[in-house]
């Protein structure tokens, strides 16, 4: 699948979620590159439909993206509980065990996740998987010690790497923290890493989003196709 037919699938799963926000709806807007295609309908909804809803952002970036079109974003503190949050996914299995954090804004989305009443993932057909794992896992750690806890890492055979933006700088998270990538190639206990990796002094957060997501719109070249978590009903 080449970038313009990715792309074109993910356009179609970001249109299929917008319709997901209705008025007066208090919205959590995800990070990635399916939500800019999400948030580009959503601003011409506001703009063409007069869609009037309250967004509350996981990065800085989709808060620009967002007000630049005109939509009302307020800190995640400023408000008692957010109706639906749509973000992407790097991998999501038969489970709908996800990985996130691509993009390195898995804390705050994470915590707009766990406040959230419905969580709805948009994704292209690429990123089902069966099982968790060949994309990397990012792992948000502090700077202060980061070496100590990627030698931890090494030791476990995690096979961690600390990203580098194209400058050869460290990528730092909005949080102004580390992201440290694991190249596992496959996560056959993921609640048995989700809980060595939180309690390694050091990290902040991980990318493992364990049945938490309540519907996956899938782009699929037949049109966007919805899987429902059967646990979550």
């Amino acid at each position: 699948m080449d970038k313009a037919q990715q792309d074109a699938l993910k356009k179609a799963a970001g249109i299929e979620a917008a319709q997901l926000i209705q008025d007066g709806m208090i919205a959590g807007l995800g990070t990635g590159s399916t939500v800019r295609f999400l948030v580009d309908e959503l601003g011409r909804r506001v703009q063409e439909e007069g869609l009037k809803f309250t967004g509350v952002t996981t990065s800085r970036r989709t808060q620009e993206q967002a007000e630049s079109y005109g939509i009302t974003i307020v800190d995640v503190d400023d408000v008692d509980h957010i109706d639906v949050t749509i973000d992407g996914a790097d991998e999501v299995d038969a489970n709908f065990n996800g990985i996130k954090g691509g993009g390195a804004a898995l804390l705050w989305e994470k915590i707009v996740a766990t406040n959230s009443d419905r969580i709805v993932w948009i994704v292209d057909e690429s990123k089902v998987v069966d099982t968790i794992g060949r994309f990397p896992l990012p792992v948000e750690v502090i700077p202060f010690g980061a070496g100590h806890v990627i030698k931890r890492f090494e030791a476990k055979g995690y096979k961690p790497v600390l990203r580098m933006d194209a400058d050869g700088k460290e990528v730092r998270t909005d949080e102004q923290n580390f992201v440290v990538d694991l190249h596992l190639d496959r996560i056959d206990n993921p609640l048995e890493l989700a809980h060595d990796l939180i309690t390694t002094v050091g990290v902040v957060e991980h990318g493992l989003f364990l049945n938490m997501v309540d519907q996956v719109i899938v782009g699929d070249p037949n049109g966007p196709r919805t899987l429902t978590n059967p646990n979550k009903r």
